[in-house]
């Protein structure tokens, strides 16, 4: 099988032009709607166990979310707001795909030839496509968090949900939580592609490999699954205020929180370093199937297209 690294990363082997472009931005649509229909029961559990009440909370925990999520609300209940993410995604993934190769064939310019990318080049380009990306990301998270916390009558559905907020809050109400996103973005993708990275170079140097397309898929897979836990591992915290600033009020009277960093200082008086880490368990064990989710619907898609 073809290995999805040699279209995502390789610089010298990618084939530049609209017609790879265009068949890099497809193939990861399909794998960001994979990954999304693989990992939003995950996320669900993991937003409401983020920003339940401290003092009043509703679950006790992890497994409890999810019985009394199932028991209320069906197996539904678990892909709350998930149209958002399915219709939002193209635009994302093909953001994120042009950034990225953008800078990596900037830096690959910069280098003596055949030299590879350093760890510090595959962070910037990263976390630089990330930071690109959350331009539709953040509007994008913020509709689905509000759907998924949401368990009574509310917001009929994501169109639903734009419009209110727009009509009674603007563009400034659509893009709530923006600025803790674009930290959150340029972080995780930043680490996401050095770990990525290393990890491939580090098994091609081992098994005497010259070229990337002759890693097996199942280690690309495994190297995907890893780097998501890198991601995660350092952006945690910087979620939970998300999530938090992303469901908290609109005005003066209903808002609990005026900033991120006015979040981060509540949460730890009230909470401790344990209440930026509330919800991490299905956020960590959504890590793996949904990267895996998305490399095998990136390869799938270009076997079809090539």
């Amino acid at each position: 099988m073809t290995s999805v690294t040699a279209k995502t990363v390789e610089l010298n082997d990618m084939k530049p032009g609209l017609s790879q472009a265009t068949k890099d931005c497809l193939s990861g649509t399909v794998g960001g709607i994979f990954q999304v229909l693989v990992g939003q029961p995950f996320d669900t559990v993991k937003v409401r166990l983020q920003t339940q009440s401290t003092t009043n909370p509703v679950y006790k925990g992890m497994m409890d979310c999810v019985k009394k999520t199932h028991a209320r609300e069906g197996f539904a209940g678990f892909y709350k707001g998930t149209m958002t993410p399915l219709v939002g995604i193209g635009a994302c993934v093909s953001i994120q795909f042009v950034v990225l190769e953008a800078m990596k064939r900037q830096f690959n310019g910069q280098n003596q030839k055949g030299d590879p990318l350093s760890n510090s080049q595959l962070y910037i380009a990263g976390a630089t496509s990330g930071l690109a990306n959350s331009i539709v990301s953040g509007p994008v998270e913020h509709i689905r968090t509000r759907l998924q916390v949401q368990t009574g009558s509310g917001f009929s559905g994501p169109l639903d949900c734009i419009q209110k907020i727009y009509r009674s809050h603007g563009l400034a109400g659509i893009y709530k939580g923006q600025a803790i996103t674009m930290a959150r973005e340029f972080q995780g993708y930043g680490a996401y592609f050095m770990a990525y990275e290393w990890l491939v170079q580090k098994s091609m140097k081992e098994n005497g490999l010259t070229n990337r397309s002759d890693l097996e898929t199942w280690k690309v897979c495994l190297f995907g699954a890893a780097a998501g836990y890198a991601m995660w591992l350092t952006i945690y915290p910087m979620d939970a205020i998300k999530s938090k600033l992303q469901t908290d009020g609109f005005t003066a009277d209903t808002k609990k929180y005026s900033s991120a960093f006015d979040c981060a200082r509540k949460t730890f008086v009230k909470e401790g370093v344990a209440g930026f880490f509330r919800g991490v368990g299905p956020c960590l064990l959504r890590a793996a199937p949904c990267n895996a989710a998305t490399f095998m619907g990136f390869e799938m898609a270009m076997r079809v297209l090539s």
